[in-house]
């Protein structure tokens, strides 16, 4: 049973500014530690001059208790970087941990900070306090639930790109002679290989940043595609002669599938949380959350939707006209037209690479690799 978020009572008093408790109507885990309190904080930005940082202070005071004790009370400070000028409602979401179980009163307000208290700097609107009254949450579900985030929107769309991955994949076994009730057990063996692969390789990214904790939380899905291509592909490699089939063939059948179930899965990145872009006052832009501050963003997960889905209708073309030579030229171009595409859009994310020069490494190579694929797969025709 999924969880539904609901707003605890508010009583803003800053024009623009309103304060939400995050309530969550879950009985199965109502009471149960650890306890939380989910905060989000509404105003609304400047509507011209520079982006600026802007600081909220939350406070909190737990109802009902005459001797309070440290933690019937708090004081947290949460900073934004930069809110761009005339780019609409913005919401931060924070969550108090180490809190008292109960009903709490909370007020938020902005507060100044460095950078955005200079002369001729624009005010957020909402300066005033804003108040609200709500409980304590389970605080596993309360990471996961913000405004724009929807609870088991990436699991339920990768779910379904999976689904669409492996009916084009069989659909093309079938027309490419290939046996496709073996091609078909194997790729899902190696659905579940890659799936253990995408959580190593994540958790290996937040080893790299220091926050390994937050690698092993399950409730905010907690993957990369990187990690399920490696670990998918060299199951598929691996397990190529047990099932009777080449290498090569196998795996230019699967590059289309892979590529329409990156399609589908990316909507889930952009509805649950997670890959989001950049701050944006740009039309074209779309409020998304990324589980901390909604606002409007660049919709770098749906430009990147498109991107697997051109590149993999292009791929499909390819095998569906004929069998490629030499065998597996499809996927290798495939992948590397993908990596490079995915290459230029990741400076639209909000959140910095590990490494300064890995993207343009990256960028480099598999622009030689596409190269090479398509003069070889030209040569063999």
């Amino acid at each position: 049973m999924v969880p539904e978020a609901t707003r605890g009572r508010r009583a803003s008093q800053g024009a623009g500014a309103r304060l939400d408790v995050v309530e969550v109507a879950w009985d199965a885990v109502a009471g149960v530690e650890p306890q939380a309190l989910g905060l989000t904080y509404w105003f609304q930005p400047p509507a011209a001059g520079d982006a600026t940082p802007v600081a909220v202070r939350f406070t909190g005071k737990r109802v009902g208790v005459r001797k309070p004790g440290p933690r019937d009370r708090f004081d947290v400070l949460e900073s934004i970087d930069g809110v761009v000028p005339g780019s609409g409602p913005v919401a931060l979401t924070t969550r108090v941990r180490n809190v008292a179980p109960g009903r709490w009163h909370v007020t938020a307000s902005t507060v100044p900070s460095a950078g955005n208290a200079g002369p001729g700097s624009p005010p957020v609107s909402g300066r005033g306090r804003a108040s609200a009254v709500g409980t304590t949450a389970f605080a596993p579900v309360l990471g996961v639930l913000a405004p724009g985030a929807r609870v088991g929107a990436w699991s339920g769309l990768v779910a379904v790109g999976a689904v669409v991955a492996l009916a084009t994949q069989w659909l093309l076994a079938s027309r490419s002679g290939l046996p496709p009730a073996r091609v078909l057990l194997l790729s899902a063996v190696a659905c579940v290989v890659g799936l253990a692969g995408a959580k190593l390789y994540y958790v290996a990214g937040h080893l790299f940043k220091g926050d390994l904790g937050r690698g092993f939380d399950l409730l905010t899905g907690g993957m990369c595609i990187q990690g399920f291509v490696l670990g998918a592909v060299a199951t598929l490699v691996a397990g190529a002669g047990t099932a009777g089939v080449g290498v090569g063939p196998l795996l230019d059948v699967t590059s289309p599938g892979l590529l329409f179930g990156m399609t589908v899965g990316r909507f889930g990145c952009f509805f649950g949380g997670c890959c989001a872009g950049r701050a944006t006052a740009s039309r074209w832009g779309l409020w998304s959350s990324d589980r901390r501050l909604g606002m409007r963003r660049v919709p770098v997960q749906v430009l990147e939707s498109a991107l697997a889905l051109g590149v993999g209708a292009t791929a499909l073309v390819v095998v569906w006209t004929g069998a490629p030579r030499p065998a597996g030229t499809v996927f290798v171009g495939a992948m590397a037209a993908y990596t490079l595409g995915r290459q230029l859009l990741f400076p639209l994310r909000s959140a910095a690479r590990h490494t300064a020069r890995g993207r343009m490494v990256a960028t480099v190579l598999t622009a030689l690799v596409l190269v090479v694929a398509v003069g070889v797969a030209t040569a063999g025709s």
